[in-house]
């Protein structure tokens, strides 16, 4: 106990609450001894002596930036090993595309602009160089653009905190499986440290961090990269055990990368920005607290987070579809329409409730219409199956953590047996396959099922319906001979565009994920189908995923833009070359031969209680009449006249008993309020609970036998007569309106 700043040393961090202390006059020169060493260090860098067989080579280099590409012939020489990618583009791309660039790839390598290319060379052996060039639009440029964001934090930490503030790590949050609005949504950055005596950032000082980091950015201050070795990295850092930690993790023969951004030098990987004055617009957005390591053992970390942008109304734009993002919540809508909820008794598991139970009902019948349009057999299958299937099917190895387990009863003349409920519905479809001989006349055979699924998903991840460990999946598998997959594909995907596209409105965008690097199967096999799915997807918006597809199979997966420009993965198509292997499937050809299936994993809405979720935001809880579980509210212009009450039951019942006899739709959705509630604040509660249309029955329409139809959105439609009205609604809900 020395002084009364407080330290961490390495050792102690491991299983210690505790921290111990140094002297206040070692930590007064902390940081300044840190900035000593890098100016040392950049001194004493020699400039590595040119090999002669680079000097005088001739290489081609391709610039790519979107759809543009540029080849150049280049001689490797002295001046040229000085330049950057970046100043490369600045000689052949227009000034306002490449103000636009963050980031870049050589050879598939992400690198800073700033590296010249001598650095390049040192570690890119290849003779020919390709560099592709990113913007903040492209996700290689999100990731770069919030990591330099949190290193400027870093700077207004430690510039706000001094030498009581150990930082420890600040990343840029980013989810890879996803871009555009999801990412911005979701994305942005943060920096995390321990603050001595477990002192706490409090929200009014994110004003003044902020101030901080608009100077760093002012100075344009550019981020400098240097490599050293981890004796040097120990003693650079040696003030700071959160650093060390990270520094004893790195394999002793391996370079420490370092960056330094205006005062700040930080152990990072990179690749970062070429200055901060890149980053245009900036907001810190909240606080936390995490333990180190995630470790509950470990000192508590303050966390601030933020958001960035190269332009200033990308951050105006950001924060209004936060706002809207929050009106829409899926949780949120459903609290106020009465559509589900959940109970602690039973994590991750909704509980629907009767309007809920209605929409969910609505959409499980228009799937089954579409099975019988399109040849589709819904089967159904049984919840628990003993250890060994899941053992043939590879679940038991691969998936056994996320698969819930019982333990069947005992008896004396049964052993105790392990049952795994299961979390998807291919082998129960591949014992179905599998319980009678099968020909190629029934070919191919398409099993449909919507039992439920559980999947053993961590409690702390479980948000609303689009993360359970319950839910009932349009699942349906597809066993066909390897001729069918063309034409079997090519009907998945009309399928998932006349759901998706014709029906809810959504964008679409089709990833194709080929052939990895491990496989199992025949590589003719792999090609053909391969060929088959881009042949396919010609006509749609598609990107290559190359080497990205499963091992047993390359698959399609589908993402939707909701109205938030945010993009969700929903529908999937996957081949499947190995699991008929496992199950010893085979059917009999039109030569008497026995020949193993080819299995397509199909599902259009996926999850159906996820799609719920994403629908609700996508339409703000605005449902469309033919799925809105409340289609029509009836309110009597005066409820304390009987004779009013009495029409506006005689409506509602003539409603039912009319569409019944039409023989098409007897299942309209119609509520009466003959409270004593004003008939305008009946209308409003009517309106907020987003019922299609409010019938307002007064005298004039009980004289008229007629009914008063407004919309939702205040707009008075004529008056009708019923059979007008039921005209209107068949025709909504025959076209999906």
């Amino acid at each position: 106990m020395m002084g009364n700043c407080v330290v961490i040393s390495s050792s102690s961090l491991m299983g210690s609450k505790h921290l111990r202390r140094f002297s206040t006059c070692y930590l007064n020169y902390a940081f300044e001894e840190r900035l000593q060493h890098w100016s040392e260090l950049v001194k004493n860098q020699q400039v590595q002596t040119f090999k002669p067989d680079s000097i005088g080579r001739n290489e081609n280099v391709n610039l790519e930036f979107g759809d543009k590409v540029k080849t150049i012939t280049v001689t490797i020489d002295e001046d040229f090993l000085k330049k950057t990618p970046l100043q490369l583009a600045s000689e052949l791309f227009f000034k306002n595309e490449v103000n636009e660039f963050v980031v870049c790839k050589v050879n598939g390598q992400i690198t800073d602009l700033n590296t010249t290319f001598h650095e390049i060379n040192e570690t890119i052996k290849e003779p020919n160089k390709t560099i592709r060039y990113f913007t903040f639009e492209d996700t290689e440029g999100k990731e770069v653009f919030w990591h330099s964001s949190a290193h400027i934090l870093g700077c207004a930490l430690e510039k706000k905190f001094g030498n009581s503030l150990k930082l420890c790590d600040g990343p840029a949050l980013i989810s890879k499986d996803t871009n555009g609005a999801q990412q911005l949504l979701n994305g942005g950055f943060f920096y995390e440290g321990y603050i001595e005596n477990n002192q706490r950032i409090a929200n009014e000082q994110l004003e003044e961090l902020e101030k901080y980091m608009h100077d760093v950015v002012k100075e344009k201050h550019p981020f400098q990269r240097l490599r050293i070795n981890k004796a040097i990295a120990r003693e650079i850092f040696k003030y700071n055990p959160f650093k060390l930690d990270i520094i004893d993790k790195i394999p002793d023969n391996d370079p420490v990368t370092l960056y330094k951004c205006g005062d700040l030098v930080d152990l990072c990987r990179g690749p970062h920005l070429p200055n901060t004055s890149f980053i245009k617009a900036f907001k810190l957005t909240k606080l936390s607290g995490a333990y180190w390591k995630g470790d509950e053992t470990q000192p508590l970390l303050q966390r601030v987070y933020g958001i960035s942008f190269p332009k200033s109304k990308q951050l105006e734009e950001w924060q209004n579809n936060i706002e809207e993002a929050l009106k829409r919540d899926h949780r949120l809508i459903a609290k106020k329409q009465d559509l589900f909820f959940f109970h602690e008794t039973s994590p991750g598991t909704p509980f629907f409730l009767p309007h809920g139970t209605r929409m969910f009902n609505k959409l499980v019948e228009f799937i089954r219409k579409q099975y019988k349009k399109r040849g589709y057999d819904e089967v159904i299958t049984p919840q628990m199956f003993q250890k060994e299937l899941w053992i043939t099917s590879g679940h038991w190895e691969h998936y056994k953590e996320d698969m819930f387990t019982v333990i069947e009863g005992t008896s004396s003349q049964h052993k105790e047996e392990t049952i795994g409920i299961k979390p998807m519905n291919c082998p129960a479809h591949c014992l179905m396959f599998d319980s009678k001989t099968r020909s190629y006349k029934e070919l191919p055979l398409r099993l449909a099922d919507f039992s439920p699924l559980h999947r053993n998903e961590p409690r702390g991840s479980l948000t609303g319906l689009t993360r359970v460990r319950r839910f009932h999946q349009d699942d349906s598998h597809i066993f066909c001979a390897p001729e069918h997959v063309k034409g079997e594909i090519e009907n998945c995907l009309e399928f998932v565009k006349f759901v998706y596209s014709d029906i809810f409105g959504f964008n679409l965008k089709f990833n194709l994920s080929t052939r990895p690097q491990k496989f199992v199967g025949d590589i003719e096999k792999w090609n053909k189908a391969e060929e088959a799915l881009k042949e396919c997807l010609k006509g749609y918006n598609w990107r290559l995923n190359e080497g990205d597809g499963a091992f047993y199979g390359p698959k399609i997966d589908i993402q939707i833009e909701d109205s938030l420009q945010r993009l969700h993965q929903c529908a999937t198509i996957q081949l499947d070359f190995q699991l008929p292997i496992r199950f010893n499937l085979k059917y009999q050809g039109d030569n008497d031969q026995l020949h193993t299936p080819v299995i397509i994993h199909r599902a259009i809405l996926g999850s159906i209680e996820r799609f719920i979720a994403l629908l609700t935001e996508h339409l703000g809880g605005k449902w469309p009449f033919w799925l809105n579980p409340r289609q029509c509210f009836i309110c009597p212009v005066a409820s304390d006249k009987e004779e009013l009450v009495q029409y506006c039951n005689q409506v509602k019942e003539e409603i039912f008993s009319r569409a019944e006899q039409r023989g098409v739709y007897s299942n309209y959705y119609v509520d009466l309020d003959v409270s004593d509630k004003t008939m305008k604040k009946k209308i409003r509660e009517a309106q907020l609970l987003q019922y299609n249309f409010i019938l307002v029955l007064g005298e004039k329409e009980m004289n008229e036998k007629t009914v008063s139809v407004r919309k939702r959105d205040g707009t008075l439609l004529n008056s009708m007569t019923l059979d007008q009205l039921l005209d209107m609604w068949e025709h909504l809900m025959k076209t999906y309106q």
